[in-house]
Formats: C-alpha cells, structure tokens, sequence
C-alpha cells in the first residue's frame, strides 16, 4: 500500500514525465562550468541510489519526483544545469522548471556524459564513485 507521499511523489513524477517536446536549451559536458555552487548549479535529479553510487562534485541532488515540491531549493539566480544517467529524465526536468520560470539547460548524454569525458564522480564523502 502506498502512503500519502508517495502518492504525492508518484503523481510529481507523472506529471514531469507528462511533459511534451517543448525546447529545452542543450549543452555537451564540454560546456559546462568546471566547478558548480558560485554561480552554476548542477542539479542532478536521478533516484538516491544513482546518487550515492557517484555523482558530480558540487551538484545539488534533487530526485525527479521530488522536483515539483522542492522547487523553492533551487536558486533561480545561478545558471541551471539538469542531468541524470543518460538526459532523457533531465530533459522532461528542464521542461518543467522552464514552464515553472527557472532557465533550465538540459546536460546531453546526462552523467554517463560526465564520466566518459573524464570528469570527476564522487560520493558523498568525497571517495571516487561510479556512474
């Protein structure tokens, strides 16, 4: 039986997944900032055990489904990067965030992007992960 969260979250999650092909700025990994938390965010929306596996240093981990209700968290300020594992769920992301006003830049090819191209993957406590 599901609870009232994840409920909520699974409703969340339907909705972003419902997102149409509206365009969505792309960036190769290449493009992106060297470091993120100044004045870039990374926000890497894959589910907690991708996360703790490895992930970008630096960037903000907040899972799809949670999007919708944790958009107060994201700094509407900073330029905007999305990733996930490969960019299909970061692209539907970006979606939501820019029909919610935040100018979101999808990552093409997601963290498996990040990885091949040789940029550092990280857990938690800083030891090297893996995508």
């Amino acid at each position: 039986m599901e609870t009232v969260d994840s409920v909520g979250i699974a409703a969340d999650r339907a909705t972003i997944m419902a997102m149409d092909d509206m365009d969505v700025p792309q960036c190769e990994v290449g493009e992106l900032p060297d470091e993120f938390g100044g004045t870039a965010v990374l926000l890497d929306v894959r589910e907690p055990d991708e996360w703790r596996g490895g992930h970008a240093p630096g960037a903000q981990h907040i899972p799809l489904g949670d999007v919708p209700g944790r958009l107060g968290e994201i700094d509407s300020e900073k330029e905007l990067f999305v990733v996930c594992h490969f960019g299909g769920r970061s692209q539907r992301v970006a979606q939501y965030l820019q029909r919610n006003g935040f100018d979101a830049v999808n990552v093409v090819g997601g963290m498996a992007a990040w990885a091949a191209s040789g940029r550092p993957v990280v857990t938690d406590d800083g030891s090297p992960g893996t995508i």
